[in-house]
């Protein structure tokens, strides 16, 4: 896909610190960012971002998928050409979500129910937006979901 940075590979996991020590072992990195049942790691080689949400009875499941992108520009350009192909999205514009303020759209209408983010971060966030911020159309993608 043209303009995409790196995928974003988004799990569920039992117990946060010990994921985050596997995960460092494995991809060779620490994290990039820490908050409390929340880690995640900008792996370069392979390029994915990939992001641990505590999420206790849960471990080992997916939360969520997401590409990761440079810009806004970016975001609306992969949203006008997924709208041409005929899948639709829901839109959330400046969002706090995994403890970042972003664009992004969630793509909808995937054969498999995974749920599947576009995104740019625009800046760091200290805390989580509250859970009932988000658009009642998607859970918000830092929830515990089951």
């Amino acid at each position: 896909m043209t303009g995409m940075s790196r995928i974003q590979l988004a799990l569920n996991v039992d117990d946060i610190q010990a994921a985050t020590a596997f995960y460092a072992k494995l991809f060779g990195v620490a994290p990039a960012k820490e908050r409390p049942g929340y880690a995640n790691f900008a792996v370069a080689d392979p390029p994915l971002k990939l992001v641990l949400i505590e999420n206790p009875g849960h471990g080992g499941t997916l939360n969520h998928l997401g590409v990761e992108v440079e810009t806004t520009e970016a975001v609306d350009a992969q949203q006008t050409r997924l709208a041409a192909a005929g899948l639709a999205s829901v839109d959330e514009r400046g969002t706090t979500c995994c403890y970042a303020k972003q664009d992004k759209f969630w793509v909808e209408g995937t054969p498999s129910g995974e749920r599947w983010e576009i995104y740019t971060v625009l800046a760091d966030a200290p805390a989580e937006a509250p859970v009932d911020s988000a658009p009642a159309e998607s859970a918000p993608c830092c929830a515990t979901v089951g």
